[in-house]
């Protein structure tokens, strides 16, 4: 478990495996603001709808010049199948080990169905063209969450 980012913090960087088995870095992202976030577990009906929501409002994005990243636990094989079935366009990484959601502050305790334990904490990050956390978002609800981002970046509802 660490300790949370906060904005003007420098965004840990990685290298994780996509979908495909490509490996994709937070450095090879950099010249563009970047939405992370992560996710408890793929083809589930929390983390089903985030996506699609992210997908949904992909091209606003993408015009505002924001790359979305998802990173979850799941293998490849589970990312495919994942991106697949929703019809999924952007990268979503394989992060087994939690190695990077620890170093986000997004992997400990957390309260599930009233009992304390622990794993993913779903949570979003808005990475400036510099590599700096721009804002954090932690314990964040799934339903709900994009339309906040939108505003929050000035796109509307």
């Amino acid at each position: 478990m660490s300790e949370r980012l906060e904005p003007g913090d420098v965004a840990p960087d990685f290298e994780l495996s996509d979908a495909d088995g490509a490996t994709v870095s937070l450095t090879s992202l950099r010249g563009r603001r970047v939405i992370l976030y992560f996710y408890p577990a793929a083809l589930t009906p929390g983390c089903t709808k985030e996506a699609v929501d992210f997908q949904g409002s992909l091209p606003e994005l993408e015009a505002a010049g924001v790359t979305v990243v998802g990173i979850s636990p799941d293998e490849p094989r589970k990312l495919a199948k994942f991106r697949e079935k929703e019809g999924l366009t952007f990268p979503l990484l394989s992060d087994p080990d939690a190695k990077v959601l620890q170093e986000y502050g997004a992997y400990g305790e957390k309260k599930l169905y009233g009992r304390v334990v622990v794993g993913v904490i779903r949570s979003t990050f808005l990475i400036d063209a510099e590599g700096r956390i721009e804002k954090a978002y932690y314990n964040v609800r799934a339903t709900g969450h994009v339309d906040r981002l939108r505003r929050d970046l000035g796109l509307g509802s």
